[in-house]
């Protein structure tokens, strides 16, 4: 009876730990308080404001476009990078991997730092192009897309390209019609990380973004250091909303792969 207690408890208390300062966070941003710790009535103003306020509808746009831009990007960059690394000799593989890795373990300010100078200084592209932030968040997330793609094709068969260039197809078409449909869960999950990633980034978007672009990251530190009591509460709102549409996202993932694994049990 112990050993099943401490099993339903030690889950417990971890989910406890992670989710209970969201859930707050959540609770508060229905409440009137400007500031953790007093609460009067509820309300939802704070939602009011968000969806009301100009500044912060734009801010949410940009930051959603750009992490769809460079989560579309980088998922190109990423299977061409996989696809192109597998089907290549050993030492070319083992470089590709050594090469992927460094933008993986390597910190995102330095990586910021490191593309601002490249981007501005070496090559003299201004950073009122956006240009430098759409690099700097491809670079950030093309190396995970990668390492999504490369275990679906691992457990691809390998045959399979090699039987569709025997049958007439070209390299392009049976990389259309052979490869990609096999490799398109890594291609998915790749692309949902990247754009994860992408609306998380802080310090590559501080360092390579123009002056009139702000993303949520950057934004909620600039915000929390402001007199703006209302955007800040509104923010809460948007941390809420953001945390409930990656339940719905887990969940609806976690639906289908069930149904798919349920069918492919049946048959």
């Amino acid at each position: 009876m112990s050993r099943k207690l401490i099993r339903c408890v030690i889950p417990a208390f971890a989910l406890l730990f992670l989710y209970l300062p969201i859930l707050m966070l959540a609770l508060y941003s229905f409440t009137d308080a400007t500031q953790i710790g007093a609460i009067r009535a509820f309300t939802f103003k704070n939602y009011v404001t968000l969806f009301t306020t100009e500044e912060l509808r734009r801010m949410i746009a940009g930051t959603i476009l750009l992490a769809l831009v460079s989560g579309i990007l980088a998922t190109l960059l990423g299977t061409l990078g996989a696809v192109g690394a597998f089907y290549s000799k050993k030492r070319t593989t083992n470089l590709f991997k050594i090469v992927n890795q460094i933008p993986v373990i390597n910190a995102d300010v330095v990586t910021g730092f490191s593309l601002c100078i490249l981007m501005v200084v070496l090559f003299g592209i201004d950073k009122e192009t956006y240009i430098p932030l759409l690099v700097g968040h491809v670079t950030l997330t093309a190396p995970f897309v990668y390492l999504s793609v490369v275990p679906k094709l691992k457990q691809m068969d390998s045959s399979l390209y090699e039987a569709a260039l025997d049958l007439g197809a070209t390299p392009w078409k049976a990389l259309l019609r052979v490869v990609l449909p096999e490799i398109l869960p890594g291609m998915i999950s790749g692309f949902a990380l990247a754009i994860t990633l992408s609306l998380d980034d802080y310090f590559i978007a501080t360092y390579t973004k123009p002056a009139t672009f702000d993303t949520i990251s950057t934004y909620v530190v600039n915000a929390t250091k402001g007199s703006q009591t209302n955007i800040k509460t509104a923010l809460w709102a948007l941390s809420t909303l953001i945390f409930v549409l990656v339940i719905v996202i887990v969940a609806v993932v976690n639906i289908r792969s069930g149904r798919k694994a349920k069918r492919e049990g049946i048959k």
